[in-house]
């Protein structure tokens, strides 16, 4: 009886090693087809980012040489083809990470069975070996023709129990691989949402290059001359509008205690571009100095970076979206920050993100260190596609509407008590 149960033991014990942490034949193949799709797409994705990095070099060159409009013409198609081929790469990681979260949940599929198959098996096998455990020695001992078989059957019997102790633990670590690969899709699924909504940011900001470039010929009718005079112009007016928000400036009567703030230390904020190269610098900077008719010898009240039109923006730190809007909303334009975006940190610090072509938050929202809140772009008063970065005292700034104004009527804007402004290069990582 014990030597019939015995080997019907062993039979379903090697079939179940057989099948034990085995995938099937039909999903390895699946996985190795969708692994050679990742290769592919990693590839193209390669080459693409390769062609982006040329894209940006040259821009680099076009923001430095002299303003003209065949210069600006120039860089509007140069900006075009980097952010189509933005488009193509972002649509070639969509496809990349939804192949990845394919073949995870291939994955997950054989080794959710696998577990069902080998938790059902190892129940049987323990089920069997119990009944043999309630048998007295005495019992198994009579069973059998000579005591040499008892001994071997019984020595056989603990073998096997040690190997069900090792699949077990086998099957514990499947169960902890399982539990890896699922964090592991979960992830990637938030990933692919991400860079569906960043194909769908970078779709925008492609129209609205083509809206500026249909814009800038309109007005110039492709003449350089008239380039020029809208130039004066832009000017002329930014500098009407500049004078009106030093005046509510002034009248901003906020004291600002300095225990409020944050020691300056490099790193309490982080930078706002995932690339970094500053143009101009906070104060009198040999730009602010030379044009004292826009920044009445008070300096540059931000720092700018360099960024070509859709580059990503960052917020340097977790906070609340205090206010957003555009300035260039309803024509004449109010030229000043165009699209901008005021943070409060939980420090006392807030942070001013303009010229953007693109808003992605909303008041009263909260954002994370790190959390894209825009785009990068050439709104309000701008010479060129950049990002200006400012950093206040929180209780020094608001948002104030503009009322008895030509150009700016009814628009927002944040305005601060001039010892709200804080140099950012006292808050963020050593440059």
């Amino acid at each position: 009886m014990f030597q019939d149960k015995f080997r019907l033991l062993i039979l379903f014990f090697i079939i179940l090693s057989l099948g034990l942490l085995k995938p099937s034949f039909i999903n390895a193949s699946i996985i190795d087809d969708i692994k050679n799709q990742i290769q592919s797409k990693s590839s193209s994705i390669g080459d693409l980012e390769k062609e982006i990095k040329k894209y940006q070099e040259e821009l680099n060159k076009v923001s430095e040489e002299k303003k003209s409009l065949n210069n600006e013409i120039y860089r509007l198609n140069l900006d075009r083809k980097k952010l189509s081929t933005d488009i193509n790469l972002t649509d070639n990681k969509i496809q990349s990470t939804g192949l990845t979260v394919q073949k995870l949940s291939v994955d997950i599929g054989d080794k959710e069975r696998l577990i069902n198959q080998n938790n059902t098996a190892l129940g049987e096998i323990v089920k069997i070996i119990n009944e043999q455990d309630s048998n007295s020695l005495i019992e198994i001992l009579l069973s059998q023709r000579d005591l040499s078989e008892f001994w071997d059957d019984f020595d056989s019997l603990q073998r096997l129990q040690m190997d069900i102790r090792r699949k077990t633990n086998e099957l514990v670590t499947l169960k902890s691989s399982l539990e890896t690969v699922k964090t592991e899709s979960e992830m990637k699924e938030r990933e692919l949402l991400n860079y569906k909504s960043q194909l769908a940011d970078q779709k925008q900001i492609i129209d609205y290059n083509k809206k500026e470039k249909d814009q800038l010929l309109s007005v110039t009718a492709n003449k350089e001359s008239l380039y020029k005079k809208q130039l004066e112009e832009k000017k002329k007016l930014m500098e009407e509008v500049l004078q009106e928000i030093q005046r509510l400036e002034s009248q901003l009567k906020i004291e600002i205690d300095p225990t409020s703030l944050p020691d300056a230390n490099y790193g309490i904020l982080g930078w706002p571009l995932e690339s970094i190269y500053i143009t101009q610098f906070f104060g009198n900077t040999p730009f602010s100095t030379s044009n004292p008719q826009v920044y009445n010898g008070n300096g540059h009240p931000g720092i700018d970076f360099r960024a070509s039109s859709g580059t990503k923006v960052l917020s340097a730190m977790e906070g609340v979206v205090k206010g957003t809007g555009n300035t260039d909303s309803v024509p004449p334009k109010c030229y000043s920050y165009g699209k901008w975006v005021l943070v409060e940190h939980p420090n006392g610090l807030s942070t001013l993100y303009a010229h953007l072509s693109l808003i992605k938050v909303n008041p009263g929202q909260s954002v994370n260190a790190g959390d894209i809140i825009g785009y990068s772009g050439n709104t309000g008063y701008s010479t060129g596609p950049h990002l200006h970065f400012g950093v206040y005292a929180s209780k020094g700034v608001q948002i104030t509407k503009f009322e008895n104004s030509i150009n700016c009527k009814d628009k927002y804007i944040p305005l601060a008590s001039r010892d709200a402004y804080l140099n950012p290069m006292s808050y963020l990582p050593k440059y």
